[in-house]
């Protein structure tokens, strides 16, 4: 049976009723429930980063910020990290093939160029990509796997994001490996996955040193696919009275060998079709290097400053497989930037945050194609071999941003605003127009290509943030939150334009967020309900005559569910459920069909995840994980869809000594034929990303 036809069934306003009953109950559960003894959820405090650059506590924040656990990471022990993700309500991750992936987050899932944008990641604070060169795939530069945790931020909430925070930010928090400790590890599974992992430090006392690194290979279950990948953190710490100096440094380098897209009408559902590579020539290799230093004050009058200057260098080649001609794309990324943030307490009521971010970034972009294109007269007419583009951006970003605080007893509110300045310097260094590279004239009207002449962008954005808590009982809190987010254009939808196009007149994309909800702590229950509605203006796309354009409008609106429940001392229960609509709201005729109103494709309408665990001793546990993915549409016109699928994975630790944890996996514990992608092309129809079938995986680590 299916999660939607247990909780959600009916039509749309009947399965918002059913989530807003829940949260109710649990409210009421709040106030009058039997009270925690102080070893209770309630008295559990989570600190975050991601909500504030200075270590504070979320529950009293007008915003959620979800977590996955170092806890949880290490039992799942993730190949990829949409295996953890899964476990954040509204996080709806769909892998691709290898390290790849499409991410989602209260929103449909984003594909196209500059998508990204409406996402921001990174990695203990500092994002992967600069703004306006985001790459959709950029969370393979994060070392997820041997994280400490990763915070989710849902919504434009927090005035310390701006550019891409449109629904929220994915923070991977790297562990502090400056203390005397030390842990090496293996992983093992089938399809010729295995993994190396270490991690080392050492304390002086006042200062010290770590490395936290793996190696992964895997052959992969696909014809011709295979993954080679290496990440190293290194990180310092030096401490004085009053100060503490954090040095980080991360290296990631992947080597993959990419099978793409199955096609044909559930094609996914045939082992050869499954395990077939219509692309075997298909690769990406991504180089990625971060510098950063985090220097924190403690101040006279409980005042803090933290400012963190940080340097940034990535490349990427990949072949890419899903474009007429299969051109080769070299893209590349280097700069700097600083982020800030002074906190001071006015009086014992009011608090005041200011800061300014600033980043400098040289981007560049370069497509070749090296032989003709395959396939109709059109297509080899239009896509010439040579060079299509060879550009460069410099970006110059500045942010200035403030918030005030004010708490009484039971009552928080928080106001702010951030202000943002965005700069592209633009230069072409190809002959501008739809042509070939060497100025000739393709047939048909000309080339699919267009470089626009060198020239200058720049946009301004402000974006205000509202936010009310309030305290109801001694574990129940209310909050809701008004706020704005943006999103200027990103560099590929200015610059990388095709047909007649000469200019693409893009402004930013625009948000406007309202949300409500409840946490608490009842008992040997924790929960969060929350309830958004999001509407984006100057929504980019590319229309009829492959103009990238930016009239367009989508909505976004949903309910969500996280819950943790130690219903005895042995057994315990976590849930993770959404329902949302994302809709196109604007008119756009698509093969006949005016897409307003309808679904934006791959935006299943519910995505659930449920763990039952069962700790067997002190020292062993056993897990039980449901996910439940929605059937969705696959294109905008709403005429194909996927109809969705149910997984089940079994997960086993037991500590054989107080030094070594064995871990051991069955995934896709039914064997279900399912799709982790599902998508429709005009060009190849129905196509997939298939997922695994049943297989086994084992880990062992020592620990010291």
């Amino acid at each position: 049976m299916r999660f939607r036809h247990v909780l959600f069934a009916g039509p749309y306003s009947w399965r918002v009723k059913s989530l807003v009953s829940l949260s109710v109950a649990l409210t009421l559960i709040g106030a009058n429930g039997v009270q925690a003894d102080d070893t209770g959820l309630e008295n559990i405090e989570r600190i975050t980063t991601t909500g504030s650059r200075l270590a504070t506590a979320d529950e009293t924040m007008p915003v959620v910020i979800s977590r996955v656990d170092e806890g949880d990471i290490k039992l799942v022990s993730p190949s990829h990290i949409e295996e953890v993700l899964k476990f954040v309500a509204g996080a709806g991750v769909q892998r691709g093939n290898g390290q790849e992936y499409l991410p989602a987050l209260r929103s449909q899932v984003f594909t196209g160029a500059g998508a990204c944008g409406g996402l921001l990641t990174a990695e203990d604070g500092i994002p992967l990509r600069a703004a306006g060169f985001c790459n959709i795939n950029e969370l393979f530069e994060a070392h997820a796997e041997m994280a400490q945790r990763i915070e989710v931020l849902k919504g434009p909430g927090s005035v310390l994001y701006g550019s891409n925070a449109v629904h929220g930010v994915i923070n991977v928090i790297t562990p502090d490996t400056t203390r005397d400790a030390g842990m090496i590890g293996v992983d093992y599974g089938a399809y010729g996955y295995k993994r190396a992992k270490l991690r080392k430090g050492k304390d002086f006392g006042d200062s010290g040193i770590g490395i936290n690194a793996s190696i992964t290979h895997n052959s992969g279950y696909r014809d011709g696919e295979s993954v080679q990948q290496e990440k190293v953190n290194l990180r310092h710490r030096y401490d004085t009275d009053d100060m503490t100096l954090t040095t980080g440094f991360t290296f990631t380098n992947l080597d993959q060998d990419t099978a793409g897209y199955v096609s044909g009408f559930e094609s996914y559902k045939v082992e050869d079709l499954a395990r077939s590579n219509e692309n075997p020539d298909a690769f990406r290799k991504n180089r990625a290097v971060r510098l950063w230093t985090n220097a924190k004050w403690d101040l006279t009058d409980g005042a803090q400053l933290s400012i963190t200057p940080y340097f940034r260098n990535q490349s990427m080649d990949f072949r890419m497989h899903f474009l007429p001609g299969t051109p080769l794309e070299k893209n590349s990324q280097q700069g700097f930037g600083l982020q800030s943030q002074y906190q001071q307490p006015l009086n014992e009521n009011w608090r005041l945050d200011v800061g300014v971010d600033y980043e400098y970034t040289e981007g560049g972009l370069q497509q070749f194609q090296d032989g003709p294109t395959q396939g109709s007269a059109f297509l080899e007419a239009t896509v010439p071999e040579g060079q299509h583009y060879d550009y460069q951006v410099d970006a110059t970003l500045v942010a200035p941003f403030a918030s005030l605080m004010w708490e009484q007893k039971a009552w928080t509110v928080t106001i702010g605003a951030r202000y943002e300045y965005m700069n592209y310097d633009y230069t072409n260094k190809m002959i501008a127009g739809r042509t070939r590279d060497d100025g000739t004239e393709c047939g048909f009207g000309g080339c699919r290509y267009s470089r626009p002449p060198s020239g200058n962008n720049h946009y301004s954005n402000l974006s205000p943030k509202l936010g009310v808590s309030y305290q109801y009982s001694d574990n129940t809190r209310f909050y809701a939150n008004l706020s704005q987010g943006y999103r200027a254009p990103q560099a590929t939808e200015l610059y990388r334009l095709q047909r007649d196009q000469q200019t693409a007149d893009l402004d930013s994309e625009t948000v406007t967020n309202v949300e409500a909800g409840v946490k608490g702590y009842v008992d040997a229950l924790s929960y969060v309900v929350s309830v958004y509605h999001m509407n984006k203006d100057n929504f980019i796309f590319r229309d009829s005559d492959f103009f990238n354009v930016n009239d367009g409008k989508s909505r976004h609106r949903g309910i969500e569910v996280e819950l943790r429940y130690q219903f005895t001392p042995d057994w315990d229960l976590a849930v993770a459920a959404t329902h949302a609509r994302h809709t196109y709201e604007h008119q756009q005729i698509l093969s006949d069909i005016n897409i307003e109103g309808n679904d934006i494709d791959t935006a299943p309408r519910t995505l659930a995840n449920t763990r039952l665990g069962w700790n067997m001793s002190a020292n062993s546990r056993v897990e039980l994980e449901w996910q439940h993915v929605d059937e969705y549409f696959t294109d905008p016109e709403n005429l194909h869809q996927y109809e969705g699928h149910d997984l089940f994975h079994l997960r086993a630790s037991a500590s054989v000594t107080d030094n070594l944890t064995v871990y051991a996996r069955i995934l896709n514990l039914t064997d279900e034929a399912y799709a982790e992608r599902a998508d429709y092309s005009g060009f190849s129809g129905d196509r997939y990303f298939p997922g695994l079938p049943r297989h086994a995986m084992v880990s062992a680590e020592y620990q010291w």
